[in-house]
């Protein structure tokens, strides 16, 4: 069944949510050789802490993207200011129509329904209005998370989970942040493979499941 989606875009609402929500399976289907795009739409500038330059997130997913080994050219960097993405709705829905129209996805990894994070929600809204033609997974963020629908799984090898650690890794302005440790990341994905008895996986929200 997993074989019909060839076209792989995720929507990071900012720089990192992408590799922590999803990065074990992006890794995955790189190594499928899939086509995987990834789009963010906040470097959060705002957030960064002292004695990081101001545009360290934008040369961390750069850093991170290529661990996974996507293209430069099918990473975008979006600018919108981080924590006032609904002031912003109907530019980053025109947003997505460009990239919709651009790429044609046949899969979309998104912020999960129930993520509470006003930036997420407006990800993850927006994002079903702009790609509801294609099969749409949430991606987990626990921190974020009021609750978490584990319908749909993605079994990992220690390989790609190796692979997604590096990637967070490659976030030092986040390096504080609990869940960028190493042993949450693995502890997660230990979690979520017990659970569909494989060694690893992440799981996902099935807002949309489309087979063509």
């Amino acid at each position: 069944m997993m074989d019909q989606f060839q076209r792989i875009l995720v929507l990071s609402p900012h720089t990192d949510d992408g590799e922590l929500g999803c990065g074990g399976t992006l890794s995955r289907f790189v190594s499928e050789e899939r086509c995987v795009f990834y789009a963010a739409f906040s470097s959060a500038e705002k957030s960064i802490p002292p004695g990081f330059e101001r545009d360290a997130l934008k040369k961390e997913v750069r850093q991170a993207t290529a661990v996974i080994r996507i293209p430069p050219s099918q990473l975008t960097l979006l600018d919108y200011p981080v924590r006032d993405f609904p002031q912003h709705r109907q530019e980053i829905l025109e947003d997505m129509i460009r990239l919709r129209n651009h790429i044609n996805p046949d899969l979309v990894l998104l912020p999960s329904t129930a993520d509470t994070h006003q930036d997420h929600q407006t990800i993850s809204q927006e994002g079903f209005r702009a790609f509801k033609q294609s099969t749409m997974l949430g991606f987990e963020l626990p921190w974020n998370n009021l609750t978490f629908q584990t319908a749909g799984f993605v079994a990992l090898e220690e390989a790609h989970v190796d692979c997604k650690v590096r990637a967070i890794q490659c976030y030092q302005s986040q390096a504080h942040r609990d869940y960028s440790q190493e042993e949450f990341v693995r502890g997660l994905a230990r979690t979520r493979g017990t659970q569909i008895g494989s060694r690893y996986a992440e799981a996902f929200e099935v807002i949309r499941w489309v087979i063509r």
